[in-house]
């Protein structure tokens, strides 16, 4: 798998790319419901998640690579909520790749109002995915039909993986607690679901209510995974920027995650 061979301290600063002109990425639409909201109503960064994997499996559904590249594990994922949504929108969500290499793609998932009312919501995202074989449990190549289809809006096709988070506390962290995780928090793997890790964050932004006034950008670095069994500790360490988020198990980050202004 890729490593992290070192950090970005500016990435906050860095807007995601815009679709291409005349691009026609792939489409599908739902509602906010209930169980992806928090009091206020708003769509909770897990439910952004989990809106991700879903386009990701009917995507490839739709291209015939369900057989060829059946498997997928994140590596980091990117959401910039410029406009939050909120219960019963209906959002459109449009998904396309910007770059990939042979064994990995950065995916884009755009979600907004249908009818791209600029007051409704909108929400970017960017993900990097890495394809996994089903037999090996290890980085595999994706297939040359997926390539050429994941390729056609791509700026590079060379990417590398680069870290943008530093992957041990930099400090005293300013809040620590244990997080439970429960048995439906593990995938058919034995590892922590991806959408979960967000639950972390949106414990934080409890504590945080400033950090969720739009617009806001919050990233999650997967180091390695977390097995049924262990004890998930969350540190936290505020700073004048925002906040960032390691969840570690013994006292090492298995993930870091951080949250700042855009």
């Amino acid at each position: 798998m890729a490593t992290a061979t070192s950090t970005d301290d500016t990435f906050w600063a860095r807007p995601l790319a815009a679709l291409p002109d005349g691009a026609a990425p792939f489409h599908t639409e739902r509602t906010v419901r209930t169980g992806d909201v928090d009091t206020a109503q708003r769509l909770r960064l897990d439910g952004v998640a989990r809106y991700l994997q879903d386009i990701g499996t009917d995507n490839l559904e739709a291209v015939d690579a369900v057989h060829t590249d059946p498997m997928w594990i994140v590596r980091r994922t990117v959401i910039d909520v410029h406009r939050p949504a909120r219960l019963a929108q209906h959002l459109r969500l449009s998904r396309w790749c910007d770059a990939l290499s042979t064994r990995w793609a950065n995916v884009r998932v755009r979600l907004e109002d249908p009818d791209l009312d600029e007051t409704g919501p909108f929400i970017e995202t960017a993900a990097f995915w890495i394809d996994i074989g089903p037999t090996t449990g290890a980085p595999t190549r994706i297939s040359d039909a997926l390539f050429d289809h994941m390729s056609r809006y791509a700026t590079d096709t060379r990417l590398k993986w680069r870290a943008w988070l530093p992957p041990t506390p930099t400090g005293e962290p300013t809040k620590t607690r244990e997080f439970p995780l429960r048995v439906t928090d593990f995938d058919p793997f034995g590892h922590v679901n991806n959408a979960v890790y967000w639950h972390g964050v949106e414990e934080l932004l409890a504590s945080r209510p400033d950090l969720q006034k739009s617009p806001y950008r919050a990233i999650i670095e997967h180091l390695r995974p977390i097995a049924t069994g262990e004890t998930l500790v969350l540190r936290a360490l505020d700073d004048p920027d925002g906040v960032t988020l390691w969840f570690t198990v013994n006292e090492r980050a298995r993930a870091v995650a951080r949250v700042v202004h855009l």
